[in-house]
């Protein structure tokens, strides 16, 4: 039974990473296991094959991902699936925040005093386990997850989670109050960032550090530093400022596109320095720093753009 309501309905997203799929009948037969209340990025990814991962983009099943604790907005219930946008990915596609289609059982509607905490724990490794009051592990959840503070120790930070409290160590997240949130950083903090994501498996549609896509890597690095900028390539290539192609600094992002740079753009990096790149290629390959002399890339280069500040902006 599908009914249709004003976007006036918010709720948060309570499994580690949930997936914004195009339709509710996108999921294939090997998806199921990441539709679950409890679904697991590891998990799913470990019964995905290149080709199966290539049908992510190639078929247009999948748009995006969020991670646990990030809200969206409500435009209908269809079945089991919620259509929704998110407000925190702008996007051509809707401008209210990127558009496509969640299963109900990872949406939880939560107390909005609570969940706009002053203070917030973010995840700045790789990954990080939340554990139970019983020191005993509820889920991994994935860098730049965060979640509103309840207590701070010496050992481990207290959180509330859309699901109950949960505890971090200490060492796996910085506390930031909503005044830090305003902080940025440099092009080279971007980088030094990106840098630490060297190896991981590029993933269509990936948001998390189990896997980014081309334009999700650019996003969550720049999120990283408290810069918001568009979710896909092709709008990240038409905002920010003009980079003329020799004055590139180390941050300025890189778009590429097809037909020697004439066509459609596919794909964005980083300017690394010295004519590299750091970026996530695509399927069956992992990010890297590349040098752009030679390649295919160097060819389709079409317009570069940079979203960092040489200084912090007034707070």
């Amino acid at each position: 039974m599908t009914h249709t309501k004003e976007n006036n309905e918010k709720r948060v997203v309570r499994v580690p990473v949930a997936t914004l799929w195009t339709a509710p009948d996108s999921p294939r037969e090997v998806d199921q296991t990441s539709l679950t209340a409890s679904a697991s990025m590891r998990d799913w990814l470990k019964v995905l094959d290149d080709d199966q991962k290539r049908e992510l983009c190639d078929e247009n099943l999948v748009q995006s991902q969020l991670l646990i604790g990030e809200e969206i907005w409500v435009d209908e219930w269809v079945g089991d699936w919620a259509k929704v946008v998110v407000p925190s990915q702008a996007s051509k596609k809707d401008k209210r925040g990127y558009p496509g289609y969640i299963p109900i059982s990872q949406l939880v509607k939560t107390d909005e005093a609570d969940w706009n905490s002053n203070e917030r724990a973010v995840v700045h490794k790789k990954q990080a386990w939340l554990y139970n009051g019983a020191e005993e592990p509820l889920m991994e959840v994935s860098y730049l997850t965060s979640l509103p503070v309840i207590e701070e120790k010496d050992a481990f930070v207290k959180v509330l989670y859309p699901d109950g409290v949960g505890y971090f160590a200490s060492e796996d997240v910085a506390v930031q109050t909503k005044h830090e949130t305003k902080a940025k950083g440099s092009g080279e903090d971007l980088i030094r960032s990106g840098e630490a994501f060297v190896g991981l498996p590029y993933f269509w549609g990936g948001m998390s550090a189990f896997g980014y896509d081309c334009s999700g890597f650019a996003y969550n690095m720049h999120k990283a530093f408290h810069y918001e900028i568009p979710r896909d390539a092709t709008d990240q290539a038409k905002s920010g400022t003009n980079v003329s192609l020799d004055d590139l600094q180390a941050g300025d992002l890189l778009f590429f596109a097809y037909e020697e740079g004439q066509g459609r753009i596919h794909h964005v990096g980083f300017y690394y320095g010295e004519n590299k790149m750091l970026h996530s290629p695509n399927v069956g390959k992992s990010i890297e720093i590349i040098d752009l002399e030679g390649t295919v890339y160097e060819k389709e280069l079409c317009v570069a753009r940079r979203y960092w500040s040489e200084t912090e902006e007034p707070s």
